[in-house]
């Protein structure tokens, strides 16, 4: 049992498939009579459409069909939805304006599709959608956060009457006012949460099908929330049933949340298919993610952070300024508010707080769930104002953070989220230890010697464990001695295959070979969560667990009579049912073929063991952990240099230390990207500047130290009979504050406080002389 289950570093099953070119992703996927889309988009980032022209394009070779919004309207397809009941929001609500499948009227930032051109080949869609002339009245874009508010800054929906989405606000104001004028000293910092694009490894993409005979849609997506899709497609957009819309995800290489959301390019081509009556593909060129797939962050933010005289913190108060892009976004609404707050104050004992968020629109790409979505903002804003603060007044950053972590559990922090374990100070003692600081005061000595600055960073982060409380899974017992599972989740890389084989293996003991793993598609389970928010082990692992229980509840019946002996002498272990004190036993694989040849069960006896069993969440859990970063500056070129890097993570239980060290290694190198490297930026006419990796940077293998990663199980929670408590975001929320805490305490000798991310080597030359 020791071999494969929970607890071992196993590798991933899937890997081997993928390494070979096994893999089948849907720019894979071939379908007979398939033809292929290409779109036509605005090159302005806020205009007026005056006229569309497709008469050169329609005679183009292989062209079978060009689209614009009249074909929409014709459909009747209804305009895309966005979660709008938000706790926290003011008296004036949410302000959604409409988005269609394609842009009618105006077009609201650079790359809005306009036009769907459907061709033989992909090469000949291309080509036509070039002839396509659309003529724009230009309009003024607003793209500045800054000012977008101002009276000045024109209104991008006239309907709407403000800039303005909504208006959020958890905690007490009044108490934090009070807290902050009688404190001994607040800290204050005003910083960017960068706006960075996801980037997946493989591109968006997507095949719509018509069934004609069943009056059904299939989508094949390169996609993470099926279920999520299929609802929105069907109930609102199609407005057809649920059974009439049936999503199917292939593998997919990377999503980071943003393959998540309804796009218009998957609901265009199931029109596109309907109208043409052949499939249709989609897949997105690079330039296109950049200009057309959400991108994340994008935060302007004050925070203070009250103290009384021995560094104990009184009060946190954060007023943000969230981009929303020019619309709404499938979740876009809860990512700065709801899934920010509850993270909010991290680890830390702090008596009362306070978060305000203007979320505004600009004549930019909409903006939405990004690796962490909403807590690795609370994280960044929080672990920077503590550097501050500890750089004020004099007091060690680990030392400041030691005076104040929560200790006591649970512990319902101010704004009522129950903590209910944590293990915050001995982490941070063991990272202090791995990344060897005690002698860190020579390391820096020896770089000033060859003139550079070295500097070492810390973030002591808290996640909160999000995403859909309920999930259910199925095992089904195959004809050919197999067994399959069904569950709701959606791996696009994390390793889900394994971890869940884990679990089935520990718990029934069949071996993995002998497991099939099915997700991702709406026609063969009944219901799924997908994953997002660091949910997938907690819920649907869970999900599972339940459902090897009841495997083993029915076995425990049949095997009771197969080896005529009473139920509560059968015991269960190693996949092997025995009655008790005998060699007489049955494994759970023959124990199923038995009950299948078997004609005449008596009442009682499952004539199977297939089962079902879902999990709900009942109570969040707290991945937390501390990362320390230790940099080089060179001051003459602003050049940086990680030189180490250590992560201690408590994620409670840890069902595959090697898969978990794995995404925990990523969402950092995600996190430092953003930290060190990576932008999108608009210019003020809303041109996107950063459009392809030529100008967005992404990290390379120089960019980065090893990571050291440990994990502190010593604190499982009891929020889930796995005792897990989330591992996929985690990476990407403490690298960020760690790495810009490690420049800023390179440059304080220089009089540097604080430094927006990315820190490009233009930003630290400049703040040196500065």
């Amino acid at each position: 049992m020791q071999k494969f289950g929970t607890g071992q570093a196993v590798r991933r099953f899937e890997d081997e498939r993928f390494i070979r070119g096994g893999g089948c992703y849907v720019d894979d996927v071939r379908l007979e009579g398939m033809a292929h889309a290409a779109f036509v988009r605005s090159p302005y980032a806020h205009a007026k459409i005056v006229s569309i022209d497709t008469t050169d394009a329609e005679q183009a070779p292989g062209v079978l069909r060009i689209l614009t919004h009249k074909q929409v309207k014709v459909a009747k397809l209804g305009a895309f939805p966005t979660i709008t009941t938000v706790d926290g929001v003011d008296e004036n609500g949410i302000a959604v304006p409409p988005r269609f499948a394609l842009s009618t009227g105006e077009v609201k930032y650079v790359g809005d599709p306009v036009a769907m051109v459907i061709a033989e080949t992909l090469d000949q869609a291309r080509d036509a959608a070039d002839l396509v002339e659309v003529d724009y009245d230009d309009l003024p874009a607003v793209t500045d956060l800054a000012t977008v508010l101002d009276r000045k800054t024109p209104v991008i929906w006239g309907n709407i009457g403000s800039n303005r989405a909504y208006r959020f606000h958890k905690g007490d104001q009044t108490a934090t006012d009070m807290a902050m004028k009688a404190a001994h000293h607040v800290a204050s910092l005003d910083l960017v949460n960068n706006r960075v694009a996801p980037s997946a490894i493989e591109p968006r993409g997507a095949i719509g099908v018509y069934l004609p005979d069943d009056e059904q849609y299939v989508l094949h997506v390169s996609g993470q929330a099926v279920f999520a899709q299929q609802a929105q497609m069907a109930d609102v957009i199609f407005k057809v049933p649920r059974e009439k819309m049936r999503v199917i995800m292939p593998d997919v290489g990377g999503g980071f949340g943003a393959k998540n959301f309804v796009y218009p390019e998957n609901v265009m081509v199931l029109l596109a298919a309907r109208l043409c009556g052949r499939p249709v593909k989609w897949i997105a060129q690079r330039s296109e993610n950049f200009l057309a797939e959400i991108h994340g962050r994008d935060h302007l933010t004050k925070v203070d952070l009250a103290l009384d005289k021995d560094g104990v913190f009184l009060a946190l108060d954060v007023k943000t300024t969230a981009n929303m892009g020019a619309y709404l976004s499938s979740f876009a609404t809860i990512i700065p508010s709801s899934a920010s707050w509850v993270a909010l104050g991290g680890p830390y004992s702090i008596a009362t707080m306070s978060m305000t968020v203007e979320a505004v629109f600009t004549n930019t790409v909409p903006l939405d769930a990004y690796r962490g979505a909403g807590r690795p903002e609370a994280a960044y804003l929080l672990e920077r104002v503590v550097d501050v603060a500890a750089q004020d007044l004099g007091i060690d950053p680990l030392e400041l953070r030691q005076r104040n972590f929560i200790r006591e559990f649970p512990h319902r922090n101010a704004l009522g989220m129950l903590i209910d374990c944590g293990a915050f100070a001995s982490n941070l003692c063991l990272a202090r230890k791995n990344s060897d600081l005690e002698r860190f005061a020579e390391r820096r000595a020896k770089s000033q010697k060859f003139g550079r600055a070295r500097g070492r960073g810390v973030s002591s982060y808290l996640e909160v464990t999000l995403g859909g409380p309920v999930d259910e899974t199925e095992i089904r017992f195959d004809d050919d001695g197999g067994v399959t599972m069904l569950v709701g989740s959606a791996s696009t890389g994390q390793g889900h295959e394994t971890a869940y084989r884990q679990i089935v293996y520990e718990e029934l003991g069949i071996a993995p070979d002998k497991v099939r793993y099915v997700q991702g598609d709406t026609g063969l389970m009944e219901s799924g969560g997908g994953h997002g928010g660091s949910r997938s082990l907690k819920i649907v692992g869970s999900a599972l667990f339940n459902t090897t229980l009841e495997v083993r509840n029915k076995g425990l019946i049949a095997a009771a009579h197969i080896l005529e002996a009473p139920e509560h002498d059968i015991e269960f272990k190693n996949g092997l049912f025995a009655v008790a004190g005998t060699n007489h036993q049955i494994d759970i694989l023959e124990l199923e073929a038995t009950l299948r040849a078997t004609p005449h069960l008596p009442d009682g006896v499952p004539d199977t063991l297939a089962s079902k069993a879902r999990f709900e969440r009942q109570a969040f859990s707290y991945p937390n952990g501390v990362h320390i970063a230790e940099v080089e500056v060179d001051p003459d070129t602003g050049h940086i240099a990680l030189h180490r890097y250590t992560v201690v993570d408590d994620f409670g239980r840890i069902i595959n230390p090697m898969i978990a060290e794995g995404q925990v290694a990523g969402g950092a190198a995600q996190g430092i990207g953003q930290a060190m490297l990576e932008a999108v930026v608009y210019n003020a006419d809303g041109q996107l500047i950063s459009g392809s990796f030529m100008d967005y940077a992404m990290p390379r293998a120089a960019d980065l130290s090893a990571i050291d990663v440990s994990f502190n199980q010593d604190e499982p929670t009891n929020t889930n009979p796995l005792g897990v408590k989330g591992a996929g975001e985690a990476g990407a929320t403490g690298a960020p504050p760690a790495i810009v805490n490690a420049v800023v305490d390179a440059l304080k000798d220089y009089g540097v406080r604080h430094i927006d991310m990315p820190l490009t080597p233009e930003k630290i030359w400049r703040a040196v002389r500065g």
